[in-house]
């Protein structure tokens, strides 16, 4: 049975002020040391109950803070696992033609229900709409150990298309809460948290690849044991989703409710596009970032990982991969909420620095890039995906081999910029807005044309697209899209969003969001 469908007028304007439980005492430690709107009041119940351990105040559990850590759980399981997979270059099989093709199925997929999954998550609820996304990963998985034994092409190409939808719906209820639950000022340490725990799936994953292939000294696809570990902690993953409470019963630090969007349907989330645009019109300069921030996992999960090292190399490499974005996750995170540098400066830094980075981790790429061609790497495949020996002298790199340590490195940048990457496009649209309903429709935009640009570069793949063009495609559309993007970042990002601005357009009053006797404190 779904959660409670969005709330009407009279359930959201229910003040957190009014509620039956005892004040918080004057004694007690704050939620964030000072609570903007002074001694926060909450409702009864064991969803706000607050427990204190080691004299320290745990958040309530109906709390940004908790809720967002068990979404950060859901991805750890989840596209967590499958990002391990992915890691390994191909799936963890040797031959990457079949995970090309499913991915260009998944993406494809994505990319449609990207762009409508907050019908989904407005009608069936959050917890819902995410463990359907856990599943998917599940299937997926599974599809992949039948391959091993038989040729199921059909369920594999259909594992790719439910695995689409399913990420679609679970990506955008990801994308939501993180950009619109928190406070302003703490969008970009939501996201640092977020993406160190949710890459920490991928890092504990890589581990268990390392772990069942740790002798595995050639080019080989994973074993048996490595898909079933996977396959448990994706189920795992898609029931944790179910503990999640209903976006109308989260409360904020200062009191504040969720902006909901009410009596969703197609046709008003497609009206919902048209108004995100209409309300941003230069939102436009960030579909060639949206584009590109998938694109360069195949040439460097496939094309480099997969094709350059042998199977237990690949395994570490992933897991350094994956760390390397949660430190990266974290310093990018807390720097873009620094609250010493105006936000607006901020944004002109963060675009800044991503340039830079840009020029000199791919400068890197491309010194490396020219080592070796698909034809060097064995990496010819007919079309039935069977491979063909082109080179029987090739021999994959291993750990212990002379000259590791170079490589290493480059993919632990990679995985940092990622990172970087991510996080940055995810704060520029948390500061555009602070609407639910309006971030909603942004994350839409974003997880459906990335799933567009990843659906292109895996068919790309799978037509075995020289590993120089592959390289070039990404430096180029990486510095490109963040030349286009400096128009919006330059004039758009404002110090702060003002809630009547954001409200413009929709149902919502301040009074439907703020506790009573609150409203007339937000700045006009």
């Amino acid at each position: 049975m779904a959660e409670k469908q969005p709330v009407d007028d009279a359930q959201v304007a229910a003040p957190a002020a009014t509620a039956t439980d005892a004040p918080i005492s004057a004694s007690e430690p704050a939620f964030n040391d000072a609570e903007p709107f002074g001694t926060l009041d909450l409702p009864a119940g064991w969803k706000y109950k607050r427990i204190r351990i080691f004299g320290f105040t745990l958040p309530w559990y109906a709390s940004p803070k908790i809720q967002l850590l068990m979404v950060s759980f859901v991805c750890f399981m989840c596209p967590g696992m499958f990002n391990a997979l992915g890691g390994m270059g191909g799936g963890g099989k040797i031959n990457p033609t079949l995970a090309d093709n499913m991915n260009t199925a998944l993406y494809s997929a994505f990319a449609v229900f990207g762009f409508f999954g907050g019908t989904f998550i407005n009608k069936i609820g959050v917890k819902w709409t995410l463990a359907f996304g856990g599943v998917g990963y599940c299937i997926y998985a599974i599809s992949l150990l039948v391959s091993v034994h038989a040729s199921v092409l059909g369920f594999n190409i259909f594992a790719g298309v439910l695995l689409g939808i399913c990420a679609g719906l679970l990506w955008t209820a990801q994308g939501t809460i993180m950009v619109s639950y928190p406070l302003e000022n703490q969008k970009g340490a939501y996201f640092a948290w977020f993406w160190g725990i949710f890459n920490l799936g991928a890092v504990v994953g890589s581990l268990i690849a390392l772990g069942t292939n740790i002798h595995v000294k050639t080019a080989a696809t994973v074993t048996d044991g490595t898909y079933i570990a996977f396959i448990i902690l994706m189920f795992f993953g898609a029931v944790l989703a179910l503990l999640l409470v209903n976006a109308s019963d989260v409360i904020r630090a200062d009191g504040s409710r969720v902006i909901l969007m009410k009596h969703p349907s197609w046709q008003s989330e497609l009206w919902g596009l048209y108004e995100a645009a209409k309300f941003e019109p230069l939102i436009v300069l960030l579909f060639p970032m949206f584009f590109v921030s998938n694109w360069f996992y195949v040439y460097q999960q496939n094309s480099m990982n997969g094709a350059y090292f042998n199977t237990r190399t690949r395994a570490l490499n992933s897991c350094l991969y994956w760390l390397s974005q949660i430190v990266a996750a974290m310093i990018w995170g807390y720097s873009l909420d620094v609250e010493s540098v105006r936000r607006s400066v901020r944004a002109k830094i963060a675009l800044g620095v991503l340039f830079i980075l840009t020029m000199v981790i791919w400068g890197g790429g491309y010194d490396f890039e020219k080592q070796y061609t698909r034809f060097d790497a064995n990496t010819d495949f007919s079309g039935s995906g069977a491979a063909l020996v082109t080179n029987p002298n090739w021999v994959p790199k291993d750990w212990s081999d002379s000259g590791y340590v170079g490589p290493m490195f480059l993919y632990m940048f990679y995985g940092a910029y990622d990172a970087a990457w991510q996080a940055t496009v995810y704060w520029f649209m948390g500061a555009l807005s602070n609407s639910g309903r309006r971030s909603a429709n942004f994350v839409g935009f974003y997880k459906g044309i990335q799933s567009v640009g990843a659906a292109v570069v895996n068919n790309l793949d799978a037509r075995h697209l020289s590993y120089k063009k592959e390289f070039i495609s990404n430096w180029v559309l990486l510095s490109v899209s963040l030349v286009v993007a400096a128009p919006l970042i330059l004039t758009r990002i404002k110090d702060h969003v003002p809630i009547e601005e954001d409200l413009q357009g929709t149902d919502e009053t301040i009074e439907d969001v703020l506790p009573a006797g609150h409203a007339e404190k937000v700045a006009v």
